[in-house]
């Protein structure tokens, strides 16, 4: 037939299938068309289309890639940026496989601490089961919409996703460092703008109240004083429950009327005032004779602040609370957020303490004999 070829099946339950007949021009490849022409060093440029092509030679291999632009300048630069990409990488690690770069980067944080380490390994399990082009899958064949097709898969918060794709382009910044890859396929990736929580803040008359009620009660589970204490000493002295229970008393000088502690967060120590307010209490909590005890022998009173917020039907307050009680007081007195940031052992000049209040107008630094203003 001039039109074409009729194959019939021996299955005469399928019907006829018609194959058109084409010439040899209607079957020509588009690559026919056009012709590499070499214009420069490594540079060719297809007389099809104008867009130029990188050629040489990389480890032992030849390299082609299309530079996508038909601009002779911009070609240069970007053959020039892909030949020095192909020197930071190595070609001896180019079958790594994506489950191989996990192994590698689980060994590197075993360091850390052990919630850490049990988050991250539960990461590490979903990457390597659930990855779109499996675990076998060389790590310089990925591609950022394999990145973005295996974080979709989950319906997750906005906190996991942020740490799943923390933890993805941590692995992905290893493979760039060790030379396997030059670009990380994982460094589009930005995080998710959690939702500003409303934090409640106590007013000081709350704050002696809910110090009352817990000291009014005699069965707690330990002593209602120590509790008391604890509580009454994170209002008064602005520091959070793990520099309290971490105070020993040899940390306060009472020569130098100062307290020195650590902040746990920051890994750093910083120095406070014994405020006029917190001298009473620090007084009766003194023993000279044992400079390495405690001051408090309580860690925390999570217990005792909740039921006194209910026996005095107010919000759940937490121990930060009181923390930021004592800043937005300070800052409402007219208190210099550079030293209330020195207060709390912050080394950003005060910028985070300005999140407690917005613009709340702070002026100069308070004299020592007005300090008990800002609890008091």
């Amino acid at each position: 037939m001039k039109n074409g070829t009729l194959i019939r099946p021996q299955n005469s339950a399928c019907p006829a299938i018609f194959y058109p007949a084409y010439t040899h021009e209607q079957v020509r490849t588009r690559q026919s068309t056009g012709v590499f022409q070499k214009v420069g060093e490594c540079m060719y440029r297809h007389s099809s289309n104008g867009v130029y092509y990188a050629r040489f030679e990389s480890g032992g291999k030849e390299i082609r890639r299309s530079l996508r632009t038909t601009d002779r300048a911009s070609a240069q630069r970007a053959l020039a940026w892909f030949k020095e990409e192909r020197k930071q990488v190595d070609p001896a690690q180019g079958k790594l496989t994506l489950g191989e770069l996990c192994d590698r980067y689980w060994q590197t944080i075993q360091h850390q601490k052990p919630k850490t380490v049990e988050r991250k390994a539960l990461i590490i399990r979903h990457l390597k089961s659930d990855w779109p082009t499996g675990r076998l899958t060389q790590v310089t064949k990925i591609k950022p919409s394999h990145v973005d097709l295996w974080i979709s898969r989950y319906r997750f918060g906005p906190v996991s996703r942020n740490q799943h794709a923390a933890e993805i382009k941590h692995i992905f910044e290893m493979a760039v460092r060790d030379g396997i890859i030059s670009r990380s396929p994982a460094a589009h990736l930005r995080r998710v703008k959690l939702a500003k929580p409303i934090r409640a803040t106590p007013s000081f008359e709350e704050f002696k109240a809910i110090v009352e009620s817990i000291r009014s009660q005699k069965f707690n589970g330990h002593d209602a004083e120590e509790s008391a204490d604890f509580v009454e000493f994170l209002g008064l002295a602005g520091l959070g429950k793990a520099e309290a229970a971490a105070l020993r008393q040899s940390d306060i000088d009472w020569q130098r009327e100062k307290i020195t502690t650590f902040r746990h967060k920051t890994k750093s120590g910083f120095a406070i005032p014994i405020y006029p307010q917190l001298k009473p209490l620090l007084l009766r909590r003194r023993r000279d004779d044992v400079p390495n005890e405690r001051v408090f022998a309580i860690d925390n009173a999570k217990k005792a602040i909740a039921n006194a917020c209910r026996r005095l039907n107010l919000l759940q307050y937490s121990h930060l609370s009181f923390r930021r009680m004592f800043i937005t007081r300070a800052i409402e007195r007219g208190v210099d957020v550079k030293v209330i940031a020195e207060w709390q052992g912050h080394k950003d000049g005060g910028k985070l303490i300005l999140a407690y209040a917005g613009d709340s107008g702070a002026s100069a630094p308070l004299p020592l004999r007005l300090w008990p203003r800002i609890i008091g």
